[in-house]
């Protein structure tokens, strides 16, 4: 016969703070897990990001090459350009853009926690992607 173990669930829930970016994708990874000590006392979990922004998102994507984000942010604008054929102008015309931009990435990510980290893989970084002129 098995025997059980029982295990305990615990939780946190934090507020992490980030400065402002300017447009454009940038790796946070290390700004993010540098305000995650607690991730240490996990041995596994789920890490829930979220932002509270609508013209802003966040993604995993390659983190050793300093050309990927750049190109990344040129891929979206390309995708969504700016321009006055939106009705939503009242902000700008960057403002709708990145209102689409932020729906296709999204505000949230899920990231496996083993071993006291976050689980990405070799070349993964968390990216925050900043879609206006002055965002914040």
């Amino acid at each position: 016969m098995a025997s059980e173990v029982a295990q305990q669930t615990h939780w946190l829930q934090k507020t992490l703070t980030l400065p402002n970016h300017k447009r454009g994708c940038h790796v946070i990874t290390r700004k993010i897990t540098s305000q995650l000590p607690e991730l240490t006392e996990f041995e596994v979990g789920l890490a829930n990001l979220f932002i509270l922004h609508t013209s802003a998102s966040l993604t995993i994507n390659e983190n050793a090459s300093p050309d990927v984000p750049l190109d990344l942010h040129d891929a979206l604008d390309k995708l969504v350009p700016e321009g006055n054929h939106y009705r939503h102008l009242d902000e700008g015309y960057d403002d709708m853009p990145a209102h689409v931009k932020s729906s296709l990435m999204g505000p949230s990510l899920t990231i496996p926690i083993s071993k006291g980290k976050l689980a990405l893989g070799t070349w993964q970084g968390i990216y925050l992607n900043e879609h206006r002129n002055h965002g914040g």
